[in-house]
């Protein structure tokens, strides 16, 4: 199996997405867009998609940040979800799968940066990939938009703060919105590129300053990610 993954900034690490594959001698590749590397031109070289987030949002241009083509990422996720292969797009990444699918992001009700519960849907309590998150999870956050739906998406998990933390758009193709890939490590790197941005945000209800963020344990919700990544290869695997 081979993974490949799209990361938008150095700050924006794969984390727990990347442990996974290592932890399971799958094949990964990088497409680190902030240091000028190329999209796969074609999806026959990867298995899964994992496409990461950013401070940018689907609108942004290259003009505005030459080093992230918005319409060549959606292209490589059309054509990966039309070549039948498995796609997870987190934060930003989720927002490009929705817009690549013909669905509009839009922006989220609540800023969310720091750990707090998700609950699943009724359909995400029924979704054997989620058996293990329980009704409600403790996940990481660090966002202001969320991805649209299309007409056949389902939405797994909400939070208060946003209703779409996770959606599917088929049996192989999930957004992600939350941070369930986040460590101590990549904490510490958002943290760094956020310092400004987090002294001005004291007083917003879902976020957390860097002493809690740092204090957060992530283990746990990194285990859930794992299962429900294997469950994913695992549907990706079976026959048509």
């Amino acid at each position: 199996m081979n993974v490949h993954f799209v990361v938008h900034e150095a700050f924006e690490a794969p984390g727990a997405y990347e442990t996974w594959a290592k932890d399971r001698g799958y094949g990964i590749t990088y497409s680190r867009v902030y240091e000028g590397d190329a999209l796969p031109q074609s999806v026959d070289g990867f298995d899964l998609l994992v496409v990461m987030g950013g401070p940018q949002d689907p609108s942004t241009t290259t003009e505005q940040c030459p080093h992230f083509d918005a319409e060549a990422e959606k292209s490589l996720i059309a054509r990966a979800v039309s070549g039948n292969r498995a796609v997870v797009g987190i934060c930003l990444g989720s927002q490009l799968i929705g817009e690549a699918l013909g669905a509009r992001f839009e922006h989220s009700p609540e800023k969310e940066i720091g750990k707090f519960p998700i609950t699943l849907t009724e359909a995400g309590r029924r979704n054997a990939k989620f058996s293990d998150f329980g009704d409600v999870l403790d996940v990481g956050h660090w966002h202001n938009d969320m991805p649209g739906l299309t007409p056949s998406s389902t939405v797994i998990a909400t939070s208060e703060g946003c209703p779409r933390q996770i959606v599917e758009y088929s049996p192989l193709v999930y957004g992600f919105q939350c941070h369930m890939e986040l460590t101590l490590e990549v904490v510490n790197l958002l943290i760094a590129a956020s310092e400004e941005e987090l002294a001005k945000l004291t007083g917003y209800r879902f976020v957390q300053q860097p002493e809690a963020l740092r204090a957060n344990s992530y283990d746990e919700m990194n285990r859930k990610l794992f299962g429900f990544l294997d469950k994913l290869m695992t549907t990706y695997k079976a026959p048509a």
